[in-house]
């Protein structure tokens, strides 16, 4: 055994080769720190994989918009190509045609990443299902289990953080951004004006229906197409959190006594006369840029969600973080139970990354192995990354994962949930984008120049936290 192997730090642990696990194994190579990547699959199959290979697509085959200067996702692939990623040389080298979107052959891509992987000599890979917690001697370990992590690890995880902080299923209702609701329709009051815990007493925006929106309102929900659960989703309705298409199919009027009661609240531009029914949108991110539909998790459709609730007065022109869904999803509440470097604060040694994490998508699960990696891997070596920029995708999805929710501010399910990468997470200008002849913009062109702002305000910050990181 030569010197240079008598030196070289211990091996970082992975758990999960699937895009998280696959990119976080890259950087941790990269960063010359031995890793040893654990993949269960073949030797233990899931209900939705198909092959061997690490990173295999199980869904889409599409890394979502390219777009680097107004979309966010397009943001996130220009800083994870800046950092090196594994899935997104594999990705531009395995693209297809798809306009302005990035979408790969996806057993091409998928063989690419695994012989890459394979090559690499500071990685050894291990087929077989790790059950349970990991060896109390792997001390620097990287869960990146995935959604369908299995039950032996899921329940070992769920003893260790608690049953309530580790969800098997995902019940989602839509995420408004705030700046696309019309105040001139709604208006912010809470419930009898009552302050719950953080809040204020004016904590909700309230959009209210008359008797006839909210008929149509019921008809729309009720005819609507809607997804099945598959096969494995064996548990459809948990938690007392019911589709509100299931609650309006019990009845017209349940949507009115339940999630759209119209008591406690007066419409300021309209005080004379009692709202039928009311939607009420809560605060779902500290910075105030994203509210979610109280009560509105649904199996309808994406296209007929949009459709369904640009009826509702105040939100026509609506614009959504991420629609609503219920399905089986594993997941940390994150904000609780990691701190901002991604490691479980009851045992530090086992850090978390990808969906497990709480954040969704192809793109998002693998820059959080990236961040996750990189972390780990300057832990090995005696060093400390500090978290990327707020301002940056890969800062603001982290932020939103370790600490950029709030707290319900009732007695209502948690209010963390998984989402994707969206301008909505990062933290508003401190300036408004002007025309090039100084005039203020309006409407569309407003929005779009917003978003040109926020993407190269992400750009400089990320350069200037790589040129000291």
């Amino acid at each position: 055994m030569t010197d240079r192997q008598n030196s070289s730090p211990a091996p970082i642990h992975i758990i999960g080769g699937g895009l998280a696990g696959s990119e976080a194994a890259w950087q941790i190579a990269r960063a010359g720190v031995p890793v040893v990547l654990h993949e269960m699959r073949p030797e233990r199959a899931t209900d939705v994989h198909k092959t061997g290979f690490l990173a295999e697509l199980v869904c889409s085959n599409s890394f979502r918009s390219d777009d680097c200067e107004t979309n966010a996702v397009g943001v996130l692939h220009r800083e994870m190509r800046a950092l090196d990623s594994l899935v997104l040389r594999c990705a531009d080298a395995h693209k297809v045609p798809a306009g302005g979107a990035l979408a790969v052959d996806r057993d091409a891509f998928a063989a690419a990443v695994t012989q890459a992987l394979e090559s690499e000599p500071s990685i050894e890979i291990q087929r077989g299902e790790v059950a349970g917690l990991p060896p109390a001697e792997w001390d620097n370990v990287i869960i990146a289990s995935g959604p369908l992590t299995s039950p032996a690890l899921a329940a070992a995880i769920g003893a260790l953080t608690g049953e309530a902080e580790l969800a098997f299923y995902d019940a989602i209702a839509p995420i408004v951004h705030r700046e696309s609701i019309d105040m001139g329709k709604a208006w912010f009051q809470s419930r009898y004006d009552k302050a719950g815990p953080g809040g204020t007493g004016a904590d909700y925006i309230n959009c209210p229906l008359d008797r006839d929106q909210y008929e149509a309102f019921v008809d729309a929900l009720i005819q609507g197409p809607k997804t099945e659960f598959k096969h494995f989703e064996k548990t459809p309705y948990f938690d007392g959190c019911l589709p509100i298409e299931v609650m309006a199919e019990r009845g017209r009027e349940t949507l009115r006594h339940g999630p759209m009661k119209p008591v406690g609240l007066t419409n300021p531009h309209n005080p004379n006369v009692k709202p039928y029914a009311i939607v009420q949108l809560r605060q779902d991110n500290a910075l105030g840029t994203l509210y979610n539909m109280v009560g509105f998790q649904t199996k309808l459709l994406y296209g007929a969600q949009a459709e369904t609730f640009r009826k509702i007065p105040g939100l026509e022109q609506a614009e959504f973080a991420r629609l609503g869904g219920l399905h089986r999803n594993t997941f940390l509440n994150s904000p609780k139970v990691l701190d901002e470097r991604l490691r479980l604060r009851a045992q530090p040694r086992l850090r978390f990354a990808g969906q497990i994490t709480g954040c969704e998508g192809y793109v998002e699960s693998a820059s959080i192995g990236l961040i996750a990696g990189r972390m780990a891997a300057a832990e090995r070596l005696g060093r400390t990354l500090l978290p990327p920029p707020r301002t940056t995708a890969l800062g603001a999805l982290l932020n939103h994962i370790t600490g950029g929710h709030i707290e319900t501010i009732d007695a209502g399910p948690r209010s963390f949930q998984p989402m994707n990468v969206n301008f909505g997470l990062f933290p508003p200008l401190d300036f408004s984008p002007k025309a090039p002849d100084g005039k203020r913009l309006r409407g569309p062109e407003k929005a779009l120049a917003k978003k040109r702002a926020l993407s190269a305000r992400a750009e400089a910050d990320l350069r200037a936290w790589l040129a000291e990181a």
